[in-house]
């Protein structure tokens, strides 16, 4: 069977919970998710409004302070935010892609032949003493390895060891710069004993919330290589693009019509509903891909139109007010600016309900 984009387009908002919003747990949405993408850590707050109805941004936050979800490297070697469960299961399975990340960045030549076993074990013996920021463990690294670039220590340190960045950084409106601590400190020893992840249950669960899709595509959302293999003597439907790729999904899962209407949206900056797949035009048309995603790494906010990303936004805030800034690449509806209005004004009043709120347009 043939799938067209728009039927790409319709099933990965479906799966994402973006075609309609779920009234599930910000936990469990995480969970399905298998994460989100962290590095700012308002992103999260806005990629579980846009998919959770009635989102409480209190919610997440009662989550990190709790130590049921975390934040730390894991896929493509980038923050995300997980459950602590996933932390446990998935963060060994992504160790091999942590360490090639890093032996292929600018920070391992700093290492200046260290060792890997004694920069782990002394970096693991100060973080068991109690967490430290980065200016701490660099400044308790570098008279045990003079040779070395400290900030190269502290790099080296996060891709080999499960580094959890530990609240309030994450906190909704509590800011804070990041502390490290260890993920088994954190979460406790009774937690460190579950099951790690393995390649056919991470495929199965990556279909269920981005499939249908290739192995190339879970290639680009973990950041691993090989993982044609995870797919191999699975039991998964097989369909097949225009241009002729083949691509895998659950033998019970459903395709979204393709004709089925979608309002305008808004989706948080970093969002790996843009970020994991290898072919993106299901969700970004190719001429858009660069206003979007940045030569130095940034993934702007973006907007919706028909399912399809159609522009980006951002906030601005001043003394007293709040604004959702949206630039359009092409002209706008009156029903899809509307509808973007109303769902800006809805943000706001979740992430800044002590302002008064505008949402403007701008075509690019």
């Amino acid at each position: 069977m043939h799938l067209s984009p728009r039927t790409l387009n319709r099933t990965l908002l479906t799966r994402q919970h973006l075609l309609h919003r779920t009234t599930g747990s910000a936990e469990d949405v995480v969970a399905h998710l298998l994460g989100m993408q962290s590095q700012m850590p308002s992103s999260p707050y806005v990629g579980l409004w846009s998919r959770l109805d009635g989102f409480d941004v209190g919610e997440l936050g009662r989550l990190l302070t709790e130590r049921r979800v975390v934040r730390l490297a894991m896929m493509r070697s980038t923050v995300h935010l997980v459950t602590a469960q996933d932390a446990l299961r998935l963060r060994p399975w992504l160790d091999p892609m942590l360490r090639r990340a890093f032996a292929g960045s600018q920070w391992a030549k700093g290492l200046a032949g260290a060792d890997e076993a004694a920069v782990t074990a002394e970096g693991r013996a100060l973080l068991r003493e109690r967490p430290r920021t980065p200016a701490e463990l660099r400044a308790a690294l570098a008279p045990r390895f003079p040779a070395a670039d400290p900030a190269a220590l502290v790099h080296a340190l996060r891709s080999w060891l499960p580094l959890v960045q530990l609240p309030p950084r994450g906190v909704w409106g509590a800011g804070g710069g990041t502390t490290y601590g260890l993920l088994d400190e954190w979460l406790g020893a009774e937690s460190s004993t579950g099951a790690v992840a393995d390649g056919a249950g991470t495929v199965r669960r990556y279909l269920a919330a981005f499939g249908p899709a290739a192995p190339a595509d879970l290639q680009k959302w973990s950041g691993l290589t090989g993982l044609r293999s995870a797919f191999a003597g699975l039991d998964l439907r097989t369909y097949t693009t225009g241009d002729g790729r083949e691509l895998y999904d659950l033998p019970d899962a459903g395709l979204a019509d393709p004709d089925v209407p979608v309002t305008a949206r808004f989706v948080a900056d970093f969002d790996n509903l843009l970020l994991s797949h290898a072919d993106r035009t299901r969700i970004v048309p190719e001429a858009y891909r660069p206003r979007v995603m940045t030569a130095n790494g940034i993934v702007r906010g973006t907007i919706l139109v028909d399912g399809f990303v159609a522009g980006t936004w951002r906030f601005a805030r001043a003394k007293g007010t709040a604004a959702a800034e949206v630039t359009h690449f092409a002209p706008l509806a009156a029903g899809d600016r509307e509808a973007l209005t109303a769902e800006g004004l809805r943000l706001l009043a979740t992430t800044d309900p002590d302002a008064a709120h505008d949402v403007t347009f701008t075509q690019a």
